[in-house]
């Protein structure tokens, strides 16, 4: 019976062509553009986060105390308490890591030596730098070049350099790609350096490094001595310490505890780039909302078709029903109907759908993805979007067949074989 009923569905639909055909057009462009939108989506996220954990620190220690002079004085005290402030103004004092060797020697710990994979002190200052008639200000950050390179991998990013040149010359710079185009910036150009405060300096570009995130390629990198003079630190002081965890997907117990031992605000990068995430967070739902939209109105162009096929075929319904085909036999067939069309729609829409992946994936364009940069768009592949998409497009296509076919279901052979107008 179920070869029976699929071969009426199909001469159902191959006798309207034309609209059959539209409305399978209709659901298969509708299908391309929901894998498409998804991918470009998805695969921006999965680009950010990739880019993130493979070049930016894992877990960065702040030089923010954990444990700060408490607001309320009076906590804990007798009522009656009375306490006086007299000229309590105070410059602000940086944030800073002191002693940060004492805490680099916590990280080869056994507790936390196969956790914690890399660790890099840093000093972060704003400065001017200027040349010729050419002048902009930047974040000059200071690292220890070895130690930097096993955070990011600054060695493979570089695209113009002499590394023997940076560590050996006092002076030397790493300049971010962006900063080296905003200033026309060559490698072995001279750069001065002016700090908020102190004598500016006289540098050389030792390199050109690109990393793909705008953050970091809008910064210029120095020798941990020299970024430490120019932000008027000791030798024992950092802004910072950024780390490489075994684990960057699961940090925040780790980061927690090592607050606990450091005595220092640890940030992931989940914390850090919070406010991309939950733009990502947003976009997604932004796409799942028109998956359902554009889900329903294919849903309506399929259900249009067999309203039409219902009141063009009602002779034939009455004919199958006096033969003895049941109500649920016809429920059956034009939800099958609706079936065939969601389906060959879908998968037509899927196919599509590789091709403007690899279209967009393709283009020789670099764009700035938000945070980032890269050339071409970043797509997924991934096969779950496809079938997510592809399902939930034949089930609204399958569940629009079934006002039709219940109207399909209450026709009255006899009613219908009297009237001579159908």
């Amino acid at each position: 019976m179920l070869k029976t009923l699929f071969a009426i569905a199909v001469r159902h639909l191959l006798g309207r062509r034309r609209q059959t055909l539209t409305t399978v057009f209709g659901v298969a462009i509708s299908t391309m553009v929901l894998i498409t939108t998804n991918s470009l989506t998805r695969g921006l996220l999965d680009s950010f986060i990739e880019t993130i954990v493979n070049v930016a620190p894992h877990i960065t220690v702040k030089g923010e105390k954990m444990r700060p002079m408490p607001v309320n004085i009076l906590a804990g005290q007798r009522a009656s308490g009375v306490a006086f402030v007299d000229n309590n103004i105070h410059k602000q004092e940086p944030e800073e890591v002191r002693n940060y060797r004492q805490i680099l020697s916590v990280f080869s710990l056994p507790e936390y030596n196969k956790q914690v994979l890399a660790a890099s002190p840093y000093v972060e200052s704003q400065v001017m730098a200027v040349k010729g008639s050419r002048n902009q200000p930047l974040l000059l950050k200071g690292v220890l070049i070895d130690r930097e390179d096993a955070i990011s991998g600054i060695r493979k990013k570089l695209l113009a350099a002499d590394i023997a040149m940076f560590e050996k010359t006092t002076n030397a710079l790493l300049v971010g790609r962006t900063v080296a185009r905003d200033m026309n910036l060559k490698f072995n150009d001279d750069v001065i350096i002016i700090p908020a405060s102190g004598k500016s300096r006289q540098c050389k570009v030792a390199g050109i490094f690109f990393t793909g995130i705008n953050a970091v390629d809008n910064c210029v990198l120095a020798d941990l001595k020299l970024a430490q003079i120019i932000a008027g630190l000791p030798a024992n002081k950092v802004s910072g310490i950024a780390l490489k965890v075994n684990d960057p997907l699961d940090n925040t117990l780790l980061a927690r505890d090592l607050e606990k031992i450091t005595g220092y605000r640890c940030m992931t990068w989940q914390e850090e780039n919070a406010s991309v995430l939950s733009l990502f967070a947003r976009i997604g739902y932004i796409v799942f909302s028109l998956v359902a939209f554009v889900g329903i109105v294919s849903g309506f162009g399929v259900a249009n078709i067999l309203v039409t096929t219902v009141f063009e075929k009602s002779r034939d319904i009455a004919i199958m029903k006096s033969l003895g085909f049941s109500a649920l036999q016809l429920v059956s067939m034009f939800i099958l109907e609706g079936f065939i069309v969601g389906l060959a729609g879908a998968v037509a829409g899927g196919v599509l759908a590789i091709g403007s992946i690899n279209l967009f994936a393709s283009l020789p364009i670099e764009s700035s993805q938000g945070p980032i940069t890269k050339t071409g768009f970043s797509m997924s592949y991934n096969p779950l979007y496809f079938f997510l998409v592809i399902g939930v497009t034949v089930i609204i296509s399958t569940l629009a067949a079934i006002l039709p076919s219940a109207r399909a279901a209450k026709l009255e052979p006899v009613s219908v074989l009297r009237d001579s107008s159908l």
